[in-house]
């Protein structure tokens, strides 16, 4: 009986044993890999960094191939006013940009960036100016881009001797002996601090860190605003004076024209390629004002990289601006633009403290602002630099200028 039972389960049990063994023989289908994340990213920059960003984007993409299909392109976009083309229309803007410290504060208000995830590293491997620019009190914003957003003199020592640069007067005097320029944008507002961040007058903001403080239009004083217009008039009033952009500065040192102008390290190669060895830079030098030397001032402050909180790839945004922003990245910005490393070990490489524009910078230094203003100081300051530099073409009076100007600044 238990021989039979056993027959029996025997042969129930041996077709599912066989059909098991069938399976395990016969190949299995392969299982479909998931098809790859597509990517498309928007990068803005200055026009000037085309050629750098597009290679870190090549190498970015390199660095992850097959993580994804990508697809990043390089939109120019000036850093100047980045913020107020983005804030336009965050959803639809860049979803890596670069811009200037003095915009973190207003992105990172209107809800354009987030905190910066793992911000110690950053912390740890960045210079700690550029750590503070990149911060809103003690959140990390953004990625430190540069150490080297200011300005300085850039000479060609064909014309210009070391003697000759100390002074603004004699700057001019042998470019209109040479019959040659001197060029320096009184179109932006940022430049010309340089003629009122040392006579003891004040701009700044204030602490609601929107609206702006302003003395440029003081009646009395050591120093009164007035001197100072004066002073711009009778520098505009040169024919050795030019009043140009960066572009056409540029322009000027190649086709000859120019011999000297205020500009800053983004320049410096191509300044290279068109002095070679006769590429001179220096601190800014003194201009004549109320029959005194006073030394010109400049705004300072760093590039910053930052990641749109919208962006439908945020996760590989962060990443890239990471990649740009990392010190191979900005090694290359130093060969390929000779911009001063916000990152502490591409800052310390031989090459950057060998620079004529780093060493100019640094000595400028001295003499230079953090960069804190309100929005409402670029416009009004723009308009009364114009207008010196077309000499006070109407003749209008200085002090209602200044005292529109500084009313405009001041505006809540």
């Amino acid at each position: 009986m238990k021989k039979r039972i056993c027959a029996l389960l025997a042969a129930a049990l041996c077709p599912l044993w066989l059909a098991g063994c069938g399976r395990m023989g016969a190949k299995q289908p392969e299982t479909a890999s998931p098809a790859p994340e597509m990517v498309e990213l928007v990068v803005w920059g200055a026009q000037e960094d085309q050629e750098l960003l597009e290679q870190l984007i090549t190498g970015f993409e390199s660095s992850h191939q097959g993580e994804a299909v990508f697809n990043i392109r390089f939109e120019p976009q000036g850093e100047t006013d980045c913020k107020d083309v983005l804030l336009a229309d965050l959803e639809n803007g860049a979803d890596v940009f670069t811009f200037a410290d003095d915009q973190l504060n207003a992105l990172a208000a209107a809800g354009g960036l987030n905190p910066v995830a793992g911000p110690e590293e950053i912390r740890q491997s960045c210079l700690d100016q550029t750590v503070e620019a990149a911060s809103v009190g003690s959140t990390l914003y953004a990625y430190p881009l540069t150490a080297d957003n200011g300005y300085f003199l850039y000479y060609n020592k064909a014309y210009l001797k070391e003697q000759d640069i100390k002074t603004l007067d004699r700057i001019l005097e042998v470019a209109e002996t040479e019959g040659k320029l001197f060029a320096m944008d009184w179109s932006s507002a940022w430049y010309l601090y340089s003629f009122f961040g040392n006579t003891g007058m004040e701009v700044g903001l204030n602490q609601d860190g929107i609206t702006n403080h302003c003395t440029w239009n003081r009646p009395d004083g050591d120093i009164r605003g007035v001197d100072v217009a004066r002073a711009m008039v009778d520098i505009a009033g040169s024919p050795a004076f030019s009043s140009r952009t960066d572009t056409e500065f540029l322009e000027g040192v190649r086709d000859g024209s120019v011999i000297a102008g205020v500009s800053g390290v983004w320049n410096s190669v191509a300044l290279t390629e068109a002095w070679g060895k006769n590429l001179g830079a220096s601190r800014l030098p003194s201009y004549t004002c109320r029959n005194r030397q006073v030394q010109m001032a400049s705004f300072s402050g760093c590039k910053l990289i930052g990641v749109n909180a919208y962006s439908s790839h945020y996760a590989w945004a962060d990443r890239l601006a990471r990649w740009i922003a990392g010190e191979s990245g900005q090694k290359l910005r130093f060969e390929l633009r000779g911009q001063g490393p916000a990152n502490i070990r591409a800052a310390e490489d031989s090459g950057v403290d060998q620079s004529p524009a780093i060493a100019a910078l640094l000595a400028q230094s001295e003499f230079s602002s953090l960069q804190r203003v309100g929005g409402n100081f670029w416009d009004p300051v723009t308009l009364f630099g114009e207008n010196m530099a077309a000499g006070n073409p109407g003749n209008e009076d200085l002090q209602k200028q200044l005292d529109k100007m500084v009313e405009g600044i001041t505006a809540r």
